[in-house]
């Protein structure tokens, strides 16, 4: 109950700061009413939803929403506190001028300007939309993003192999099954050779997985579909009545992907092979930094592997490729990741700009990028979890293609 305290309290000094700047906007006591019985009511929501909701701690698409709608309305009082406080501060100077510099005897603060409410409310009306869209529009707002990537030493057989990343489906947030479902079409007309899933296919429980099964069972490619597990497919982030049953809860999933029809790869490797070529497909289990489970084991998964084999690996979290991978004696042409989801917040202009704050976490966070003659692909998500929307980094399906050559591009 402490932290509701807290959360309270910091709530209601966040809302009426930044209701000063709507009471200096506009007389109008309805508006004044409205403001603060949108902060009540979505507060409100919250505390119902997380303090005495069913589910305990499993993050259900009404507590996402619950937890979105307070993230905008916090978000758009934040920015009026930016501007507010700004202009608190030069009122305190022309006040602490006035009383010791100038012949009035009382302490004089110039009262808030119009103009600057009125700007900081329509600077706060922007993240305030984005954030909304998001939460109705941008989550399902699915982008196809092709690589082109060139390896001297890719086997003739594979030259103009195509194969679909995606990552972080996340099902147990999924509302909306149409839009779910043109997503699953999205991935089958790209007609790849390969479909490879790089972990969290659900928040936590493998339940959360049965509504979709069907959909993601369509998901078919000649040379297969392969999957790894992500840490939340470990269940580690709610409370179980026993060990056993947490683990039963991982026993079902792993058996449910296999019912899907896809290959996991737990700590273990497949071949595919074409004429007489092959490449090696490495899948490990997850491995993070900061706090994050290590559960992943190179050397196990690259046991059969010839140093000299075309190798791909799957890894969930792209902090392994920075921490073990590229070091590793052995050389992985190709690591494809997720985990980060490029936080669902940013911006992007391709060829202009990529920015998220979760570069400030993760070196390697969305797209491809090389490093001693390696590359790794961190795909953005597919699915979403805790803020229900994303706000422009879009939900992503990767299709690369294998050319066999020297020429470094990316396309």
């Amino acid at each position: 109950m402490l932290r509701w305290l807290v959360f309270t309290i910091f709530y209601i000094l966040i809302t009426l700061y930044g209701f000063q700047a709507i009471r200096t906007l506009t007389k109008n006591v309805w508006i004044h009413y409205i403001f603060i019985a949108i902060g009540v009511i979505i507060a409100g929501n919250l505390i119902i939803q997380f303090a005495f909701g069913a589910g305990g701690r499993v993050l259900s698409p009404s507590k996402s929403y619950a937890f979105g709608y307070i993230l905008t309305f916090l978000f758009f009082n934040v920015v009026l506190i930016l501007f507010l406080f700004g202009e608190d501060i030069v009122r305190s100077f022309i006040g602490i001028y006035s009383k010791f510099f100038t012949s009035k005897e009382s302490f004089y603060m110039p009262s808030r300007r119009k103009f600057i409410s009125g700007v900081a409310v329509g600077i706060a009306a922007i993240p305030f939309a984005a954030m909304l869209y998001g939460m109705y529009k941008g989550k399902y707002n699915y982008k196809v993003i092709r690589h082109t990537l060139h390896f001297d030493d890719l086997p003739e057989a594979f030259d103009g192999y195509k194969i679909t990343h995606i990552s972080d489906i996340h099902s147990g947030s999924f509302d909306n099954r149409p839009e779910v479902e043109r997503a699953v079409n999205m991935v089958k007309q790209q007609n790849s050779d390969v479909i490879l899933f790089t972990g969290d296919l659900v928040n936590n429980k493998s339940s959360e997985l049965l509504p979709w099964m069907d959909l993601f069972s369509e998901l078919k490619a000649d040379d297969g579909v392969f999957s790894v597990l992500g840490n939340h497919d470990y269940g580690d982030y709610i409370d179980w009545d026993s060990s056993s049953e947490k683990e039963q809860n991982l026993e079902e999933l792993i058996q449910l992907q296999k019912d899907l029809g896809y290959d996991i790869l737990l700590n273990e490797n497949r071949f595919i092979e074409r004429d007489g070529h092959r490449i090696a497909l490495l899948g490990c289990e997850n491995w993070g930094k900061g706090g994050f489970k290590k559960a992943g084991d190179l050397s196990k998964a690259a046991e059969g592997v010839h140093a000299d084999d075309f190798k791909i690996l799957m890894t969930h979290d792209p902090s392994h490729w920075d921490e073990v991978v590229i070091n590793d004696d052995y050389h992985y042409h190709l690591t494809l990741s997720g985990h980060t989801h490029g936080m669902q917040f940013g911006i992007e202009i391709p060829g202009w700009i990529k920015w998220s704050p979760i570069k400030y976490r993760y070196k390697h966070w969305a797209g491809v990028y090389r490093e001693k003659g390696q590359y790794i692909n961190v795909n953005r998500g597919f699915g979403y979890l805790g803020y229900p929307g994303r706000v422009g980094i879009w939900p992503e399906i990767t299709v690369i293609e294998l050319k066999k050559g020297s020429k470094d591009r990316l396309a």
